[in-house]
């Protein structure tokens, strides 16, 4: 006759990507009491590189949250606590069942955490027992935030447009704006499809709950404006916590500009032709039919013809090592505004790539990054990047490396400008380009081959097809 016990299971939080140390909970979708299974989505957290959702390895009932919503936790830290059943024999003390069935699984589990982004097997997971007690005093509180419904947004709760259980359906950028606003969005009747949750509809229930419960200065405290906290005159300071992404890309500028020695070269170039081209390409579609093209695709390939004319500005240099190694293919990095703040995923081995190609990885990247949903492999890995500066209506400017890379290419906006064109001043489409350089690995003449064959490739751009 054997009987059914119960254990607990602690998960804790991975490493969802090379090298990093912590990451912010943006959002639990479980709660004590709920029951889990093995691959279901128990939080949302954002590292220094992306939003990503951590599944649960296991079966069994949540027994507790060992941090609210917006906590930052060391990986490696217990995150959630769970019951789970298993059959031990009669003579197992029930007084032992909460420590000893931890330690039986510990082989097991291996192999279970892989499934994780970036989440490889650990070692030494007995080491971990004394600092579980030291964790769990420390934050003691916990529980009260475990119910993850904020108060400010409590007076509306007679439009939940889902069960309390269900977790609602929204992008990334959506939930960290409903977190700033305090709102909880399973009380967000969602007008997205297939009932997703969309901006206008957070902006939509905070403007009700004000209108119903907030007397006339309310309204000011929940404005339904964009997350970014923006100062306006006559108010007092404001203070923006430094994390996640604006967090990482501080420290990786501060670390560039004081390890690589900077040069910046700047050109102006006639891209007439260029944005002839570009046109004809979206009229005749020979890229394909759901293929976006833009002056940004064109300045890519002329990048990438370049690198592979001059193969040794694709370099990375090993301090470690004292060399200089030349990469075998081009991760391009191309770096974009989202929500959480500027990132550069890249598109591996984009030297390799047809310009149909070239463009489809293009337009997946972007569209991968406004939705927030870049994965850390994608930021992982670059050899050069493009900034395009132009879509602000900048001329140009003077962009730093990111580490480990060797050049970043800043493409300006066009203009049309008086031009000498075959011996006369006519109006021409003009635009400047400026690319950094780490001077210890690329020198003033292989910068300014570089810089003016990209230059030669978009003012006249058919030579693409016989330079790539």
């Amino acid at each position: 006759m054997t009987t059914e016990v119960r254990s607990l299971r602690e998960f804790k939080m991975p490493d969802v990507g090379e090298g990093l140390t912590e990451a912010e909970i943006l959002s639990w979708s479980v709660k004590p009491g709920d029951t889990v299974t093995d691959g279901q989505v128990v939080c949302e957290v954002e590292t220094a590189k992306a939003a990503v959702e951590l599944p649960i390895p296991f079966n069994g009932v949540v027994e507790r949250l060992f941090f609210p919503e917006g906590a930052t936790v060391d990986v490696g830290t217990v995150i959630i606590s769970v019951a789970v059943a298993g059959e031990a024999g009669a003579a197992a003390p029930a007084a032992a069942a909460p420590v000893a069935p931890v330690a039986a699984p510990a082989e097991a589990e291996p192999a279970r955490r892989e499934v994780l982004v970036g989440y490889g097997p650990r070692t030494g997971g007995t080491q971990r027992r004394a600092r579980r007690t030291t964790t769990t005093t420390v934050v003691a509180p916990a529980p009260a935030p475990a119910a993850p419904a904020p108060a400010p947004v409590a007076a509306p709760s007679v439009v939940l447009a889902q069960p309390t259980g269900d977790r609602p359906l929204a992008k990334p950028p959506v939930r960290k704006l409903a977190k700033d606003l305090g709102v909880d969005l399973r009380a967000v009747t969602p007008t997205g499809p297939d009932g997703v949750v969309t901006r206008e509809d957070v902006h939509a229930h905070v403007a009700a709950a004000a209108a119903v419960a907030a007397p006339p200065a309310e309204p000011a405290a929940v404005a339904p404006v964009e997350p970014v906290v923006v100062a306006t005159a006559g108010t007092g300071d404001v203070r923006v916590p430094i994390k996640g992404v604006r967090k990482a890309t501080a420290q990786a500028m501060v670390a560039s500009a004081f390890t690589a020695p900077h040069v910046t070269e700047f050109v102006q170039v006639d891209v007439t032709r260029t944005m002839k081209f570009v046109r004809r390409l979206k009229e005749s579609g020979e890229l394909g039919r759901d293929i976006r093209v833009s002056p940004l695709l064109l300045v890519a390939k002329a990048l990438l013809t370049a690198i592979k004319r001059h193969p040794e500005i694709n370099a990375q240099w090993d301090e470690a090592a004292q060399e200089i190694v030349i990469r075998g293919q081009v991760n391009l990095g191309i770096a974009a505004a989202t929500p959480r703040g500027l990132i550069v995923p890249n598109i591996k081995d984009a030297g390799g790539r047809t310009l149909s190609g070239l463009a489809a990885a293009l337009g997946e990247l972007i569209d991968t990054a406004r939705l927030g949903k870049t994965s850390p492999n994608d930021m992982q890995g670059g050899t050069v990047t493009i900034t395009n500066v132009g879509v602000f209506g900048v001329d140009t400017g003077t962009p730093i490396l990111n580490p480990g890379e060797a050049a970043i290419l800043a493409f300006g906006a066009v203009r049309e400008l008086p031009w000498v064109h075959k011996g006369k001043v006519v109006p021409r489409q003009v635009t400047t380009l400026a690319l950094s350089f780490d001077h210890r690995l690329v020198d003033g003449e292989l910068g300014s081959r570089v810089l003016a064959d990209v230059a030669a490739l978009l003012e006249h751009p058919k030579r693409l097809i016989t330079w790539g």
